[in-house]
């Protein structure tokens, strides 16, 4: 393989720009005491809303974990090296998706009368979906809460049925994983930058 073919090209954004999304910005898991408002997770999911799912189906659904009593309950159900991260972040989001995604769809995927129905009696369909597409998603949304001036630190160490159950009993939304939010204090996190892969590593031509 010829890594001329894989050097990078010139970006179509401004190193500043680039660096805050990708270069620069850390998993984080040291915030600052400022608060993360309900106007800045707005701003955020109405940048990322367009980023391609399959089918326009935008299964993600985010619930924002802001009172204390709240958040006891989801440190209950957090993984024992996640408890304190959870119970000390500014904000908590847990990530989920919903398999009943395709109830929207006459408004999301109009150009293909009927796929709401198509469907309905297919949960399983449904739900790998839901997931890939939220999964996707979720990228989204951590590069949005960095494009908001804003440290995300997701992780995946929890009783996900526990969760759907204390907090999605009723709309059905399955959890995935949940993020704090904050504005990072400092570099966010005392490890250093680990290595990346480089182009030729990573990516295949043929």
């Amino acid at each position: 393989m010829s890594t001329e073919t894989l050097a990078p090209a010139a970006l179509h954004i401004d190193d500043a720009t680039a660096d805050r999304l990708f270069r620069e910005a850390r998993t984080t898991a040291q915030f600052t005491d400022a608060e993360v408002t309900d106007e800045q997770l707005a701003a955020v999911y109405d940048l990322i809303k367009w980023g391609p799912t399959a089918m326009n189906t935008v299964p993600l659904r985010v619930l924002a974990v802001r009172s204390p009593e709240a958040r006891e309950r989801l440190v209950a159900n957090m993984a024992d090296g996640n408890k304190e991260r959870v119970a000390t972040a500014p904000l908590s989001l847990v990530v989920a998706y919903d398999p009943a995604f395709h109830v929207h769809l006459d408004t999301l995927f109009p150009h293909v009368p009927g796929m709401r129905d198509n469907l309905d009696g297919v949960p399983e369909v449904r739900d790998d979906m839901a997931r890939t597409s939220a999964l996707i998603q979720t990228g989204y949304l951590v590069v949005g809460l960095r494009a908001a001036g804003l440290a995300a630190g997701p992780m995946n160490g929890m009783d996900r049925d526990a969760i759907d159950a204390e907090f999605f009993a009723d709309s059905g939304w399955k959890s995935m994983l949940v993020i704090n939010v904050g504005v990072a204090d400092g570099e966010g996190t005392p490890y250093p930058r680990a290595p990346r892969l480089a182009p030729e590593q990573a990516v295949a031509v043929v």
